[in-house]
């Protein structure tokens, strides 16, 4: 039992010492092969190739399974809020007690009575927030959907001193907004998904461990 215990938390730091790759929600898979494309049963020659299927007086714009697709990462995002509420009450009372003969109590008789209350409530909120996301990304086409638009994904990574950034993309593109030099912006792609994530030791620095997080999701304070 105590070495199973060990090899548990010799696990757990190993796991927390290297560095892995941050999880994604992009479509899968960011990658794909060329499917092969027989036209006819010609044979092969100097410029015909049956395997290419693509004509000569065709662009280079992407449309098969395979091809790349270079986006222009253009996203400008800007949202704020205002929000504010005031309430106010106040409330007196004043009852006297008559002077009554005969009536027991006379203690309390002809004494006056006053209570007041006041209530009063101001709440106030902003909210602002504003992202920019610029660059250039070239993804692959992961499947042609049967209306012609193209389901795209891709990755990139770069590696920085000790630690890795992952920019990835993903969306369905409609041909007709693909320019001639096979290029497209990221606000015309549809269902686009966009990530910036990164590993390494400044990142981890930035995370909150699993013990903080589980205190802070059970504790009611």
């Amino acid at each position: 039992m105590r070495e199973a215990i060990r090899l548990a938390v010799l696990a757990m730091v190993l796991g927390g010492c290297s560095f892995t790759t941050p999880p994604t929600s992009v479509h899968q898979p960011m990658s794909a092969r060329p499917e092969p494309r027989l036209s006819s049963n010609a044979a092969n020659g100097a410029i015909y190739q049956a395997g290419i299927g693509r004509p000569l007086f065709e662009d280079r714009r992407a449309r098969f399974v395979g091809d790349t697709l270079t986006i222009n990462l253009t996203e400008r995002t800007q949202a704020s809020k205002k929000s504010s509420s005031s309430a106010e009450r106040t409330q007196t009372v004043d009852v006297s007690v008559p002077t009554i003969l005969g009536f027991p109590g006379k203690s309390f008789q002809g004494m006056n009575i006053k209570a007041d209350s006041a209530s009063n409530f101001a709440g106030k909120g902003d909210s602002d927030a504003k992202h920019d996301f610029i660059g250039i990304l070239t993804v692959t086409v992961i499947e042609v959907l049967p209306n012609g638009n193209l389901l795209v994904s891709g990755e990139k990574q770069v590696a920085i001193n000790q630690g890795d950034e992952f920019i990835r993309f993903s969306g369905v593109v409609n041909p007709n907004t693909i320019s001639g030099l096979n290029t497209v912006s990221s606000t015309q792609v549809a269902d686009a998904r966009i990530e910036y994530k990164a590993n390494g030791y400044i990142d981890s620095a930035q995370v909150m461990g699993w013990l903080a997080r589980f205190f802070l999701t059970v504790l009611p304070f």
